[in-house]
């Protein structure tokens, strides 16, 4: 039998997470969660299932106010929806992973969800798809990469490319100051739909910028043109894989975002990385450029029914609640 309980402190949250979760990615990574935290400051809700003191899932949630569910942790939320992806719940079992959805009191959004990390059955739903280049599929040859376009689109994609030639470009790397920059062009194009918009997000990612910068993984590209930054992009590297984070482009420079995205797959090319991660989004030039889908997944519901004298007892506790995995039956 298993038992299911729910961690709130932040210190054991912590170290349920550095000591269960991988750290494969850089989303993986506590100090890149917690850059988000420490501006949301959602309530922690880190479901626990164990057997024997053995873990067999994990639930890392936070309770959003603002919009009444549980999100994953840290529900670093925007227009109700979470950013982070590539996240994980850990479950031996469709059953394990019921039961830890069956202790929540009220409904919840868990959105890119890597497939390979938990037993969707019929909770498994494509919430959005992902993109990358891989640069081994082309043996890290950007030649080899243009023969798979049909030799028209090529021919033109590389005359736009070619185009910028004519201006006086430079290129700049990692100038902290470009950041600002970043910033000011996503909100000038997107106003308040730009996650920047809300000074919680803008904050969390400036110190998530500092954390990269500290630990050596920070990647920021700046073209300037004619004497004007053009385009800012944003990434970490870490781990063999360049995950590009965020992104601003100047409105007189039609095209430039081409120019920039190529450089990140040539520089992937050039150093050999595992691949590059452009996100989600549902923008065209993702699949015009023949990038990898990568699909993630949502797993949400509504609160699942609980006797209340079971939700009372288990808010009684401060720091963590026990219930036995099969309901009725009390704890030991």
């Amino acid at each position: 039998m298993y038992r299911v309980r729910t961690v709130t402190d932040i210190g054991e949250c912590r170290e349920l997470w550095q000591r269960l979760m991988p750290t494969e990615l850089v989303s993986d990574l506590w100090e890149v969660r917690d850059c988000f935290h420490r501006h949301y400051n959602h309530p922690l809700h880190f479901i626990v299932a164990e057997e024997s003191g053995a873990v067999k899932g994990f639930l890392p949630l936070s309770w959003n106010e603002e919009t009444g569910q549980y999100n994953y942790f840290p529900g670093e939320t925007w227009e109700g929806k979470t950013w982070l992806e590539q996240n994980r719940i850990i479950a031996g079992s469709e059953e394990i992973l019921n039961t830890m959805l069956a202790t929540l009191d009220g409904p919840y959004q868990l959105r890119y969800l890597r497939a390979d990390d938990y037993w969707g059955g019929t909770h498994e739903r494509v919430d959005e798809i992902g993109y990358l280049f891989v640069p081994e599929s082309y043996q890290y040859d950007m030649n080899r990469y243009f023969e798979t376009f049909s030799h028209k689109t090529a021919k033109r994609l590389r005359k736009e490319l070619t185009g910028w030639d004519s201006r006086a470009l430079e290129w700049r790397y990692n100038q902290p100051e470009d950041f600002e920059i970043l910033c000011q062009m996503n909100i000038s194009r997107f106003g308040n739909l730009s996650y920047f918009h809300d000074l919680r997000f803008l904050e969390s990612f400036r110190s998530l910028m500092h954390l990269l910068r500290e630990r050596d993984w920070l990647r920021i590209v700046t073209i300037v043109v004619d004497g004007e930054p053009a385009a800012v992009d944003l990434g970490s590297l870490y781990n063999g894989m360049l995950t590009m984070l965020a992104g601003g482009t100047g409105a007189g420079f039609p095209g430039i975002a081409k120019l920039i995205n190529v450089h990140h797959m040539t520089y992937a090319c050039e150093h050999k990385l595992d691949s590059v991660d452009f996100l989600c989004g549902d923008f065209n030039w993702k699949t015009l450029f023949h990038l990898t889908p990568a699909p993630l997944y949502l797993i949400e519901g509504p609160a699942k029914a609980m006797p209340a004298e079971r939700i009372s007892a288990a808010r009684s506790t401060s720091k963590s609640a026990v219930w036995s995995a099969v309901p009725g039956v009390p704890n030991a």
